[in-house]
């Protein structure tokens, strides 16, 4: 099994099934508009933009689970982070990491990691393009601490 088996929700409420990325090497991130770690959105929009000609995609996944760090809503969600951090990376609507309500998705990633909890905000799933993941990164790890990995799946 691979990420390939899930469909998620896009920002604006579409079905997206994650084969549609098949081939392409990933970036899986909780995001949230609120935390003290939302400035990593530019970074990763920085990491997007440095490899996406050669196929890299970062999404992102809202999530509110820590201190209510993501208020906002859908659109809303998309609007700041593009204002604000001038986000181009596809946006998913918001889930749930942890607890009975855990999105598959993220089911799936952290079972694969062999960490079945998720500690913060901007906890990062590098997936190569089969689908399957590669590594885990932790909330603080800076995005441009991930380039050399991504290099070696592009």
């Amino acid at each position: 099994m691979t990420i390939n088996e899930y469909t998620v929700t896009d920002i604006s409420g579409n079905e997206v099934a994650m084969s549609n990325y098949t081939g392409q090497p990933l970036l899986i991130v909780n995001t949230a508009s609120q935390c003290g770690l939302a400035s990593q959105l530019k970074d990763l929009e920085n990491l997007y933009q440095d490899y996406k000609e050669k196929g890299f995609v970062v999404l992102g996944f809202p999530c509110s689970q820590f201190m209510n760090q993501e208020p906002l809503e859908g659109e809303e969600i998309a609007e700041f982070c593009q204002l604000n951090y001038d986000v181009s990376f596809p946006l998913f609507d918001k889930i749930k990491v942890n607890g009975d309500d855990t999105h598959p998705l993220f089911q799936y990633l952290k079972e694969q990691t062999g960490n079945k909890m998720i500690k913060w905000n901007y906890t990062k799933f590098l997936i190569d393009a089969n689908g399957e993941v590669v590594d885990r990164y932790a909330p603080t790890t800076n995005p441009k601490k991930i380039a050399k990995d991504i290099e070696k799946l592009i």
